[in-house]
């Protein structure tokens, strides 16, 4: 039977005030974050260096630095893997922009692989073509907590003598064939920034088990020294470095949120499991899924809208936005993560960083190309996606779940009624 659309007058499906925010908060973080404002050291203090042991314990790594951000840590692994002026790095072509800015942050030049769209990650089968004598590294990004295919991208980096980093940014806790992401390639870079399944506010940590990786990681982390704070410093610089620490503040609010990590994983995976069997058979769904050998952490529960079969090919990305704002009025949470993919974003079409053309006409560098045509998966993903972050997550349960699909639901057997709405802004 028919419903009319929250947008169009009718009654919206969620009860106004049933999504809670994230992250949950309890006397656990409000403990460590008084204790670590009682105490004398509010700069990279006691509790840094603890979230360090305590993160590298949890995920599997023998070190781990903990900084101001994702960003960083992902600088911080082209630092560790050697990449400089004119080299090349390869990343897939859709991605939080992060995951490519680091590499122009170290004058290297980033070259665009392809997704693969079932996975949403880098497409292995199209990374060796993109290989060059120029090339040093590979940005392995496990989109939305899904980890990408590491075993062939392994090999193919073993056999060319390029290192992996791994942007973790999304993953924590996600699993390849048994084994936690960041604990696969030469390096890695998680955030804990306020959306993220460990949230500190902002930070994040690099990690990796080599101890020459960790020293040059550590020189760019704290001004190009030799020595990090908790050390004699002599206050030297070596190398090119940044100010990439983080604080202790934050990172006891980080220590509290990671002892509940895994029961907030458990939770989230539980709600995914859930959500799915909920929107079974909607009409124009296409659902989330992941390989049998991967366990997903559901960092962002990704619907993609099947717009051939609802008669919109030719006008995928407006008739979606319609779709997702039908949704919104329903009070359902969901969003564009990304509405372009990257290598169309101005940087990268402009080849101008820093002025004068650089690092694309830096010494050293090789000419690539940007066009965005040639990432027509990447394109067609952009143009259909849309995203569902927190409503999976604590202290939203699975009533909440059960409501955002029923509202997703009403939308799609009812989205007739969008046809003559006006276009979503």
């Amino acid at each position: 039977m028919s419903e009319l659309l929250a947008i169009n007058g009718g009654e919206p499906a969620i009860p106004e005030g049933l999504l809670k925010s994230w992250p949950p908060v309890d006397k656990l973080d409000r403990e460590l974050v008084l204790a670590s404002l009682d105490q004398a050291n509010h700069a990279f203090g006691p509790n840094c260096q603890a979230l360090q042991e305590e993160f590298a314990r949890w995920n599997g790594n023998r070190h781990c630095l903990t900084t101001n951000s994702g960003t960083a840590a992902l600088h911080m692994g082209l630092v560790a893997c050697d990449c400089g002026c004119g080299d090349e790095v390869i990343v897939p072509a859709y991605s939080w922009s992060s995951s490519v800015t680091c590499v122009m942050q170290h004058n290297s030049i980033p070259v665009f692989v392809d997704i693969d769209y079932d996975t949403m990650n880098i497409d292995p089968a199209k990374i060796e073509a993109a290989i060059t004598p120029k090339t040093r590294a590979i940005i392995v990004v496990h989109l939305h907590g899904l980890s990408a295919e590491m075993d062939p991208i392994m090999d193919i980096a073993n056999r060319h003598g390029l290192k992996v980093i791994e942007d973790a940014c999304q993953a924590h806790g996600a699993k390849y064939k048994g084994r936690k992401v960041g604990t696969i390639g030469h390096c890695a870079a998680f955030s804990f920034n306020q959306n993220k399944l460990l949230c500190s506010g902002e930070g994040g940590a690099f990690v990796t088990d080599d101890e020459g990786m960790l020293a040059k990681a550590q020189s760019l982390w704290s001004f190009g020294e030799t020595r990090s704070p908790a050390e004699s410093r002599d206050y030297h610089v070596y190398a090119m470095g940044w100010m990439y620490r983080n604080n202790d503040l934050t990172a006891a609010f980080g220590r509290a949120q990671l002892k509940k990590l895994d029961a907030n994983l458990a939770t989230i995976a539980e709600h995914a499991e859930l959500f799915t069997r909920e929107l079974q058979g909607v009409p124009g769904l296409i659902l989330p899924t992941a390989p049998a050998h991967c366990d997903h952490n559901w960092y962002n529960y990704t619907l993609r809208f099947d717009l051939a079969a609802l008669g919109h090919a030719d006008d995928a990305p407006q008739f979606r936005d319609k779709i997702v704002a039908a949704m919104n009025a329903e009070g359902v949470q969901t969003g564009l993560w990304q509405r372009f993919i990257l290598p169309a974003m101005t940087v990268f079409q402009a080849k101008n960083a820093y002025g004068h053309g650089c690092p694309w006409d830096c010494p050293n560098a090789e000419a690539v190309d940007y066009t965005p045509d040639n990432f027509p998966v990447a394109q067609k993903h952009c143009d259909t996606h849309t995203g569902i972050t927190y409503p999976l997550r604590p202290p939203n349960g699975p009533e909440a779940v059960k409501y955002m699909a029923a509202g997703i639901r009403k939308v799609m057997e009812n989205v007739d009624q969008l046809e003559q709405t006006p276009e979503a802004k």
